[in-house]
């Protein structure tokens, strides 16, 4: 067991007793979590990437939440020359016209599904899950979320943008049409240009949901002035 945090998170990792079930790192706020933040890390990072902000969001007291980081299989990836790394889906390319990895977005999503699904089996159901990720993650988490058969609390897409937009309109499921979209994106982002994520955030306007759009004068990063604003989205819609 890991170190507990020091604002008094337990803090844990969770190796799957299941073939299929994904790692995870688990920081829970407070005894008896009655809420889920479930955030995928970005190309090549894992699940600890994200776990130090925790105590920016959560401070001591102030919610019993857990936090779910899951680490992405290893994978050889395109774009990077067939090296193998921590990835949600292959990448061809950068560019939107790149051919999309479909399979590779269906398992992530099947992956995905089960970590809902265990938070269910421990008490907190969909309505109290928010899905969340950066880079690869936040597409992963947008692309799932619009499809998911059940109502989430939220989704937060950080320097993101929306895959498979021309199988949306088949795919897209109604449980999820009033979920609050929380979007930001680094003015400067090299990796990820902002267009992409203001493209995706337009489309999305048009089929009707409610985004809640941020952008910081930043490269392909997380500032603090996100991280504050990451907060008042969560306590927004985890009540």
């Amino acid at each position: 067991m890991a170190r507990a945090a020091e604002n008094g998170s337990n803090q844990r990792a969770f190796p799957s007793t299941l073939m299929t079930m994904l790692e995870t790192i688990e920081v829970e706020t407070g005894a008896k979590p009655n809420a889920a933040v479930i955030w995928l890390h970005g190309l090549g990072a894992d699940g600890h990437d994200f776990e130090p902000i925790v105590p920016e969001i959560v401070r001591r007291g102030e919610r019993a939440w857990r936090f779910v980081f899951p680490n992405a299989p290893v994978r050889p990836v395109t774009l990077n020359g067939g090296m193998r790394m921590r990835a949600w889906y292959d990448i061809q390319g950068l560019d939107r016209k790149s051919a999309e990895d479909v399979a590779g977005f269906r398992d992530t999503d099947t992956l995905i599904r089960e970590l809902i699904a265990k938070e269910g089996a421990r008490g907190i159901p969909a309505n109290r899950v928010v899905l969340a990720g950066f880079s690869q993650g936040g597409a992963v988490s947008l692309y799932m979320a619009l499809r998911f058969p059940e109502s989430l609390a939220g989704v937060m897409v950080l320097s993101a943008y929306l895959p498979r937009e021309s199988s949306f309109s088949a795919e897209r499921a109604p449980a999820n049409d009033a979920t609050p979209i929380f979007m930001a994106h680094g003015q400067g982002d090299a990796t990820l240009p902002i267009g992409m994520g203001q493209q995706s955030r337009d489309f999305l306007k048009s089929q009707g949901y409610s985004v809640e759009w941020h952008d910081y004068a930043m490269g392909h990063a997380v500032c603090a002035a996100e991280v504050a604003a990451i907060r008042e989205f969560l306590f927004r819609v985890l009540p």
